[in-house]
């Protein structure tokens, strides 16, 4: 994409079945919804420091920016970006890999969901809210980082994330337990919880001297 352009319209490479590498200049500031919806060969994609939200589906459309790409592996976003939107990665089976800026505050509902691809991720300390059905049922998601700033995370937001096995938390036992948790997020609640005490060292939830 040519530098210069600052805007890219609602389904501009909407179902672009070929299309296998964006690069997106800086000079792009804003991009309408689902934008790459459907791209399924769309394995690498570049987005400019412009960018400062991955749009979330609409009140009209229910097809995240990424939606149904199935060859995207991973993906770096760049530091602008604030917000992860609802199905932003809905259905992306192939990521394995993604980096979350530190600036997002928000994770959307159904954000990366049905990822069964995805083992691992880190949530940035900037985020206070996960959205429900964010992580459903991300089969292959051993491990996941939350930080302490994190008050709320919504309905089935991990349901049948059947490999989740640890989640390390940025904070004490007595601010998790703060945390306002939806229903039907047992795959999260039944994982080996590590925290930070007081002391600052990452102990699991049932004193294992290993942590």
């Amino acid at each position: 994409i040519s530098y210069g352009i600052t805007y890219i319209g609602s389904s501009a490479f909407r179902y672009c079945y070929s299309l296998t590498k964006v690069d997106m200049p800086d000079s792009v500031t804003s991009v309408g919804s689902y934008l790459f919806y459907g791209c399924s060969s769309l394995a690498e994609v570049s987005l400019g420091s412009g960018i400062t939200e991955i749009k979330s589906a609409t009140s009209y459309s229910y097809e995240g920016m990424f939606q149904n790409c199935t060859s995207l592996t991973s993906i770096t976003l760049p530091e602008s970006v604030t917000s992860i939107g609802d199905k932003a990665f809905y259905k992306c089976t192939d990521l394995t890999s993604i980096t979350l800026p530190e600036g997002v505050t928000s994770i959307g509902s159904s954000a990366f969901y049905e990822c069964s691809g995805l083992t691992s991720i880190t949530i940035p300390e900037s985020v206070t809210s996960i959205g429900s059905y964010a992580f459903y049922y991300c089969t292959s998601l051993t491990s996941i980082t939350i930080p302490e700033g994190v008050t709320s995370i919504g309905y089935e937001a991990f349901r049948n994330c059947t490999s989740l096995a640890d989640v390390c938390y940025l904070g004490s036992a007595e601010q998790w337990k703060a945390i306002e948790i939806g229903s039907f997020n047992e795959s999260l609640t039944n994982a080996t919880l590590h925290y930070y005490d007081a002391n600052g060292f990452c102990i699991a939830h049932e004193g294992d001297d290993n942590y």
